[in-house]
């Protein structure tokens, strides 16, 4: 429960940050994150799949976020029934923003725990994290 917790808490900062000083939100901001990993760009369903959203969801930030000129949707060359999604020059500019901001939240979050701590929770849960996805395989 506490893991559960922090969790919750340490997005609702993150949220409330977002919408504050950028006036976007999270699944926004995930969208953008995940293109800014995959410069050549995703396809609709992949997006979905990472982001472990619906379809229709990504396709509804996907649309705003091409009314603003921050990421393109084109026909895919290797299969004419979907389309990719990537960042635009300007919505690579604009999420780099957003993300030293983000990151800066983050580290400012965590600066209750000295390096030592820091480190073993980081570790602690990379194992935790391993154990989980070997029982689901």
């Amino acid at each position: 429960l506490r893991l559960l917790t922090c969790s919750q808490l340490i997005e609702k900062q993150v949220r409330a940050g977002l919408r504050e000083q950028f006036g976007t939100t999270l699944p926004r901001f995930d969208l953008m994150a995940q293109l800014e990993r995959a410069p050549e760009a995703l396809k609709m369903n992949e997006l979905s799949r990472r982001m472990m959203v619906t379809g229709g969801n990504v396709t509804g930030i996907t649309d705003q976020l091409v009314a603003e000129g921050l990421v393109v949707r084109e026909d895919n060359p290797k299969d004419r029934r979907a389309y990719i999604v990537k960042l635009t020059k300007e919505g690579r500019r604009v999420f780099r923003e957003w993300a030293d901001e983000h990151e800066d939240w983050i580290i400012g979050l965590f600066e209750g725990l000295g390096e030592k701590e820091r480190e073993q929770l980081y570790a602690l849960l990379a194992q935790l994290k391993k154990h989980v996805a070997g029982r689901n395989d």
